[in-house]
């Protein structure tokens, strides 16, 4: 399997794919790479519908370029725990990035939250996440800000009282439901659009049909994340004649 970077007659072959609707693990396979590699790099350059070779090529020799220059040589990956590859988390992490970015997260926001999920305790401070990310401690301030305005991240303290981020499966769930509440409340808007503007105009029915999409949109939303934590989401084990009125398995004692 070839290594490296990517060649410009390689991002030809990645465009062509996509053109043709190739699966990234399609396009992978005739390039002898790692899907990873291959979404990557769509996702850093545009995305499958605004890839373009050409640019893509550019843009990675200006970010290497750059690398270079405030990378001392001597530097090194920090150590990894249990016999990870640093390089594969460092890439890894890169790609987690650019998806969250793809889906609608600015830069730092996506950097911060995917330096988070990675992590094994799912929680870093402040200080912590500027050495990892090697960023200002106000651009931080700001991801973390923005993050928990969304409900993707929880604030707690330490045992030493410093504030520390988290991220958990109850997160997402809080997320998702925070997105359809804001989406319901985006269908009491356009309802009172209808009103204001008179029920038997063409811009008030054009209000009600995105009311009435909005709505069945939210509620999907807000019951397949109920579903969901209620399926999926794993039950701390308790300690029989625990206050919380459940048995070991997690079940309520009748």
């Amino acid at each position: 399997m070839p290594g490296g970077r990517l060649t410009q007659q390689e991002r030809q072959q990645i465009a062509l794919g996509l053109a043709d609707g190739l699966a990234y693990a399609e396009i992978a396979r005739g390039l002898d790479r790692p899907t990873s590699t291959i979404t990557r790099e769509v996702m850093r350059n545009g995305g499958p519908t605004a890839y373009r070779a050409d640019l893509a090529h550019r843009a990675t020799e200006r970010r290497a370029h750059r690398r270079r220059r405030a990378t001392p040589r001597d530097t090194e990956a920090p150590p990894q725990v249990h016999g990870r590859d640093a390089e594969a988390v460092r890439e890894y992490e890169e790609v987690f990035t650019t998806v969250l970015m793809a889906s609608g997260l600015p830069k730092m926001m996506a950097r911060v939250l995917s330096c988070l999920t990675i992590t094994d305790a799912g929680s870093l401070t402040a200080s912590e996440l500027v050495q990892r990310l090697q960023v200002s401690p106000a651009s931080v301030s700001k991801a973390v800000a923005y993050l928990d305005s969304q409900g993707l991240i929880r604030r707690e303290r330490d045992a030493s009282r410093r504030e520390r981020y988290v991220v958990d499966d109850d997160v997402w769930y809080q997320s998702m439901m925070a997105s359809a509440r804001a989406t319901a409340h985006l269908v009491d808007i356009a309802r009172q659009g209808v009103g204001v503007l008179g029920a038997d105009t063409p811009a008030a029915a054009r209000l009600e049909n995105i009311a009435r999409f909005n709505d069945f949109v939210s509620e999907s939303i807000a019951r397949a994340a109920e579903q969901a934590r209620e399926i999926l989401h794993t039950k701390p084990e308790t300690t029989p004649g625990s206050s919380d009125g459940t048995t070991e398995s997690g079940e309520e004692r009748g």
